[in-house]
């Protein structure tokens, strides 16, 4: 257990952040199954929405820390060759 005020204030701060990335996390793989399942079925309207929602969430996730801009970037390029590859 924590023995400091600065100590015990991270500890509740390690809680609320890790809640807050989980849920990023979790959105972001719930846009990304969003666009594999846009592209499996070959709707290219709903891919390219559902393309912009992940690229938005992703620049966002980067944004507060969630996850790092290589991994962004890498994601990002996957998404848009598989939608211009339809």
């Amino acid at each position: 257990m924590a023995n400091t005020k600065s100590a015990i204030k991270a500890a509740r701060k390690a809680i609320r952040l890790t809640n807050r990335n989980r849920g990023v996390k979790t959105l972001l793989k719930t846009l990304r199954k969003k666009l594999d399942a846009a592209i499996a079925a070959k709707d290219s309207a709903a891919a390219k929405t559902a393309g912009i929602a992940y690229v938005s969430a992703m620049d966002r996730a980067v944004k507060s820390g969630v996850v790092h801009r290589n991994a962004a970037s890498r994601g990002k390029s996957h998404a848009a060759a598989a939608i211009g590859a339809k």
